[in-house]
């Protein structure tokens, strides 16, 4: 049950119903079964999708001959060709960026924008709690302290009321997550960041193209990090990268992911300064390459499917779709939504995923209260953490886990969608509003058979 909610485990599950649908769809339904068509599929009736959905990730004959090109090159080592330098070109361009750093995954991407934005042991950063548990971990490992400000239930990202509260002598950095590809209320959150001069890293992990008030996430903090594993709308198995308007933040980082080589303008008083092996190999920066316009023209079908479905979502009882900051774009790295069981005679959210998921429509709740998993328990319980901070600091952080409400809430009441699921036609995302139309139908009937 520990490990049931989480991102990718919830993505390989849904990816695996839809192979199934897809081989149940491409059979003859017999014909008895017209009469069983309004009655839930749960309940021995007729799935309302049955095509299945689009497989990820994705491959083209197309790529193959340049990604061999590369192979047979023997340069595969990011100082042995020019592939990487190319992709950060391109991605930079993209975005609108001035400088782009490509890294061996979105994690890596986090650690490195940390350092050089002058996180160390015995910090605190300001971050997220609703996020994969990477944006904890890159924040741990620099023997600092995730301070979690709340998560608003309307957006599903932090809520900059919530931060200041959390500022200390110690804060360093506020750490922005772009859930799901759904941009934070960035105007309050730097000014927050100017007014306490603290840095503002932009986890845009899952935000490849949002935009907020006409920039791209990714462009708007000090730093932003994205991540390509495979999972993600432009994946290379793994890799990530760094993008700034800071010319001279970015080759800070190109010399931390690098060995501590001095890079463009970090040249220091010698040839290195601290730094470890986090770059990008040449065959992933060409399988990148390839897939931007691909990107592109996807992003765009998800968000016009993303449009539609939550127009008409909000017209069905107990569904409500997540509010966009004024003048942004998400971009769907999974389409979330929050679900009122009262509206629905008190179906739990684990029975009305259950139901809907039998639509042939997968679907559930995603993040828990991670921050209850045990994995902060172990860190301020370790001999480090307890010489950087004080027993009653440790304690009161702790503590502070239950002023999470509106994080709470969100937990319970969240479930999402996958990506693919918001690149077919419209046929197949009248069947998503379908099938939820149709679990709330029966809803008192699953209720009592749950």
């Amino acid at each position: 049950m520990k490990n049931q909610f989480t991102r990718r485990n919830f993505i390989r599950t849904a990816a695996a119903s839809s192979v199934a649908l897809g081989w149940l769809g491409a059979r003859q339904a017999p014909r008895g079964f017209a009469a069983e068509a309004d009655k839930p599929a749960l309940l021995g009736g007729t799935p309302v999708h049955r095509s299945g959905w689009t497989q990820w990730p994705q491959w083209r004959e197309a790529w193959e001959a340049n990604i061999l090109k590369v192979y047979r090159s023997r340069s595969w080592f990011r100082g042995a060709g020019g592939e990487v330098a190319n992709f950060e070109q391109q991605y930079a361009k993209l975005l609108g960026a001035r400088k782009c750093l490509a890294t061996s995954s979105g994690t890596t991407a986090l650690l490195v924008s940390l350092q050089v934005m002058d996180v160390n042991a015995g910090d605190e950063v300001i971050v997220s709690p609703y996020t994969f548990i990477a944006t904890y971990n890159a924040i741990l490992a620099h023997h600092a302290l995730p301070v979690f400000a709340d998560t608003d239930p309307a957006t599903l990202t932090l809520d900059p009321a919530s931060i200041e509260s959390r500022i200390t002598e110690r804060t360093r950095a506020i750490m922005p997550v772009h859930i799901y590809g759904m941009p934070c209320e960035m105007d309050a959150i730097l000014a927050i960041g100017r007014k306490h001069k603290l840095a503002v890293i932009e986890d845009a992990c899952q935000a490849w193209l949002a935009e907020y008030h006409g920039q791209k996430c990714g462009t708007l903090g000090d730093v932003g990090c994205f991540s390509f594993q495979q999972s993600k709308h432009i994946p290379s198995g793994e890799g990530g990268a760094i993008t700034s308007m800071s010319e001279t933040l970015i080759d800070r980082c190109n010399s931390y992911h690098n060995c501590g080589r001095a890079v463009g303008t970090n040249q220091g008083s010698g040839s290195f300064t601290r730094g470890l092996n986090y770059r990008m190999t040449q065959p992933q920066a060409m399988m990148l390459q390839q897939q931007l316009d691909k990107l592109v023209k996807e992003t765009e079908i998800r968000q016009a499917n993303a449009d539609y479905l939550s127009a008409n979502l909000g017209k069905i009882p107990g569904i409500i779709p997540v509010r966009l900051p004024r003048n942004s774009r998400a971009v769907w790295h999974l389409y979330p939504f929050r679900y009122d069981a009262t509206q629905f005679n008190g179906l739990s959210l684990a029975r009305f995923s259950q139901a809907v998921s039998a639509e042939g429509v997968p679907c559930g709740p995603v993040y828990r209260e991670q921050y209850y998993d045990g994995l902060l328990d172990e860190a301020i319980a370790s001999r480090g953490f307890q010489r950087l901070w004080s027993a009653d600091r440790l304690r009161a952080y702790r503590e502070s886990f239950k002023e999470l409400k509106g994080n709470k809430q969100v937990c319970e009441t969240t479930v999402a969608m996958t990506q693919n699921m918001l690149l077919g036609d419209r046929a197949s995302v009248d069947d998503i509003l379908e099938a939820i139309r149709k679990v709330q139908k029966h809803s008192a009937a699953l209720a009592k058979a749950g």
